[in-house]
């Protein structure tokens, strides 16, 4: 995800030159809603009407299971934009001549890492319990996998290749999801408990499964397709195409993997717990409208001064993704702002929820200022 190219696996120096600043901004908006954007949001807009509209609440909750609404293009977009990143970083080090050997000692580093952040994160490892060890089941170690496939791709194989191994392994798993029996349910059923996917993590993980209806170890092959569209984008975004027929080919990519995946989504429904095919062109061609939007205004046009917010949160993404599972800063502003937001009415809570994310993003503001980001 350091498209510096930095040695420093902890702190680089400074910000590279020609860094393209939309992608910084588009993983800072996606790491906003993580971070605390989605309560301060949720309640800028109680202000307003409360309680919400349904249409409009349900856009801050994961669906159950089948369908797709705004809060579940978080873990994708987080998925697509560290493909995004990937050709900068690990296409600059072939061009200068790296060893596949010390490439992929990089690449295995990063997938450890991430690994253990992600048991960190979501699997209880600081517990130290191993009965309550979850080994797989974060969106960190979906990260993981989807950049291990993509790296081995973008060191092996050249770019049309690499779109064709996407597109391959949407295909594979879904013909594993469709034909394949799963022992006391059949083939090619997507129920939570009668999909393969889950069939296979149980089967493997046994007591170490998270227990949700989320799948990881099969789903990998999607998490690896999402990745790749990332990586397409950003060789894309890399290429001495102009910058308006870069920002024009990524629109049209996105309408394009959107009709794909609502068309797909009639065989193979969209379910973004087991990351299904239809899910990735879905979510995918949202990733892709998203990225030309902040490539065009930002990048492009050169209006860049409304993402600053955002760039301070993406800069440090690891550290907006970890630090509130490791500090409750919801706890810290009730302490600070509690007393006052009690006389506040509706505006309380609204108080407490800016409270919340300003506390955060001070500290990476803080970060930002001294320079210091944290990479893997």
């Amino acid at each position: 995800m350091d498209r510096s190219g930095s040695k420093n696996t902890k702190a680089s120096g400074a910000i590279p030159p020609q860094r393209i600043m939309s992608v910084d901004a588009l993983r800072g908006f996606d790491m906003f809603w993580i971070a605390g954007g989605g309560p301060f949001v949720m309640e800028f807009f109680k202000l307003f009407s409360n309680p919400l509209p349904l249409w409009l609440e349900r856009q801050f909750d994961h669906v159950e299971w089948e369908g797709f609404v705004g809060w579940d293009l978080i873990m994708p977009l987080f998925l697509f934009i560290v493909g995004v990143a990937m050709p900068f970083s690990v296409g600059k080090r072939i061009e200068r001549g790296d060893g596949r050997r010390k490439i992929y000692g990089k690449l295995i580093y990063r997938v450890v890492v991430l690994w253990i952040l992600g048991m960190v994160a979501q699997g209880h490892l600081l517990a130290f319990d191993i009965n309550n060890l979850q080994f797989y089941s974060n969106t960190l170690q979906a990260i993981a996998a989807g950049y291990l496939i993509s790296g081995i791709a973008l060191v092996e194989l050249p770019v049309r290749a690499q779109a064709a191994l996407a597109g391959s392994l949407m295909a594979v798993y879904w013909a594993l999801m469709r034909f394949v029996p799963v022992p006391g349910h059949g083939a090619g059923v997507l129920t939570p408990d009668g999909n393969l996917a889950m069939w296979i993590d149980k089967a493997l993980l046994g007591r170490f499964q998270d227990g949700t209806t989320y799948t990881w170890i099969l789903s990998s092959l999607g998490f690896g397709a999402t990745v790749l569209m990332g990586v397409l984008a950003g060789h894309l975004l890399r290429s001495p195409l102009p910058a308006t027929r870069k920002a024009l080919s990524l629109a049209i990519s996105g309408a394009g993997c959107l009709l794909a995946g609502w068309l797909w989504g009639f065989e193979c429904p969209i379910i973004k717990h087991i990351w299904t095919s239809s899910m990735v062109l879905w979510s995918g061609g949202l990733c892709l409208l998203l990225l030309a939007l902040f490539y065009w205004v930002i990048d492009v046009k050169g209006y860049r001064r409304w993402a600053f917010f955002f760039n301070v949160i993406g800069m440090n993404a690891i550290v907006a993704y970890i630090a509130p599972d490791l500090i409750s800063f919801s706890q810290i502003s009730n302490t600070l702002f509690g007393g006052l937001a009690r006389h506040l009415g509706a505006y309380g809570n609204f108080l407490l929820a800016s409270g919340a994310l300003g506390i955060l993003w001070l500290v990476l503001y803080y970060l930002y200022r001294n320079r210091t980001f944290v990479r893997i």
